[in-house]
């Protein structure tokens, strides 16, 4: 285990109180507002070693980069929503229920992962 840094408290706090699963980038530049002199390559190295430490986890998503949420955020069941105009995603915390009788006739639904594409209301506003 890794010591903790101010760097790697930043990039936590950032991601916390983002409430939304950032990019390395958003990363970078919000918590680039407590440390200044911040890097990139700071920013993955401790990512990382957040995901190791079981602190952070990733999100994917189909055709992108990956994306960092707490895993206190990431313990409740939720699914994401991704705008399709500024690129951000935010976490969606519902679900469409029972979705076994969505699967082919003799499946079984053992997980699944839902993402909307759209546009924020951010987006929509300067629209």
């Amino acid at each position: 285990m890794q010591r903790n840094t101010r760097q790697k408290t930043a990039i936590l706090h950032a991601i916390e109180h983002a409430r939304r699963p950032l990019s390395p980038q958003e990363v970078l530049a919000e918590a680039s507002q407590q440390v200044s002199q911040l890097g990139m390559a700071t920013v993955y190295r401790n990512l990382k070693s957040l995901v190791d430490d079981g602190a952070l986890k990733m999100v994917t998503l189909p055709g992108e980069g990956a994306r960092y949420e707490s895993t206190s955020a990431a313990d409740h069941h939720h699914h994401h929503f991704q705008c399709t105009q500024c690129q951000r995603v935010f976490d969606v915390h519902a679900c469409p229920g029972d979705i076994d009788h969505m699967a082919p006739k003799g499946f079984s639904v053992e997980r699944h992962e839902l993402t909307l594409y759209g546009r924020c209301a951010d987006c929509l506003k300067s629209s």
